[in-house]
């Protein structure tokens, strides 16, 4: 709180300024490191990545499993200038709420249905155009460590509009931040996995997929499973 009390004044030179696209992307930015700086120093949740090499120099889409708060704000640190596909009720947050709607995020209201759809599609052609890589977490909610990767409706029109190579991303932060609760000492693993070309049939993009996060997943659920039993 007191972190994010410092960006009221920053957010009040902008606002008079005309709200500059690239200032603000930059303090959003910096507020997602001082979270993850606070985290890592009171809490001990840190962080490491794995298979970098598979996010290519051109802009892609990634598509990543969603556990908990942290990879929401995470990736404004890891894809720096990605354009996070994201729900309406982030802005709502004070403060961050501001910087949210006007740098890396496409907000969507997920009750309106084609709207909703129409919006994200144009907002991701629109980054897309820009420069800039696409992020979403198409599960829509939380998933849990122990539940399988399903998509929800809407990945596979973005996949078929952008014409983007994708990459999977698989995250264990439900391990150590699980919904509703707090946060405990520990190491998100965020795993870039092989690339996906475009152009596949829907149902082989997205079996092919969910398969390659479930597979992932499967490493820190065995890991689980033995220390629990221990």
């Amino acid at each position: 709180m007191c972190w994010t009390a410092l960006f009221l004044a920053p957010l009040a030179v902008f606002a008079v300024a005309g709200a500059p696209t690239r200032p603000i992307r930059a303090a959003t930015r910096l507020w997602a490191r001082g979270i993850l700086f606070g985290l890592r120093r009171f809490i001990g949740l840190d962080y490491v990545e794995e298979g970098r090499e598979h996010i290519p120099s051109t802009p892609c889409l990634l598509v990543a499993n969603h556990q908990s708060a942290w990879e929401t704000l995470a990736f404004l640190v890891l894809v720096p200038d990605v354009a996070i596909i994201a729900k309406r009720e982030l802005l709502a947050i004070p403060v961050v709420g501001w910087f949210l709607r006007r740098s890396p995020m496409i907000v969507i209201d997920r009750a309106n249905g084609t709207q909703a759809l129409r919006t994200m599609i144009e907002g991701c052609q629109e980054a897309v155009a820009a420069g800039r890589s696409v992020l979403i977490f198409p599960e829509g909610t939380r998933g849990e460590m122990a539940e399988s990767v399903r998509f929800k409706r809407g990945v596979e029109l973005l996949y078929g509009k952008l014409g983007l190579t994708v990459v999977p991303v698989a995250v264990n932060s439900g391990l150590f931040w699980p919904g509703g609760a707090t946060a405990r000492p520990g190491t998100v693993v965020v795993s870039y996995l092989s690339a996906i070309a475009p152009g596949l049939p829907t149902a082989e993009f997205l079996r092919g997929t969910e398969t390659a996060i479930d597979r992932e997943l499967d490493r820190w659920r065995g890991a689980r499973a033995l220390c629990e039993e221990v």
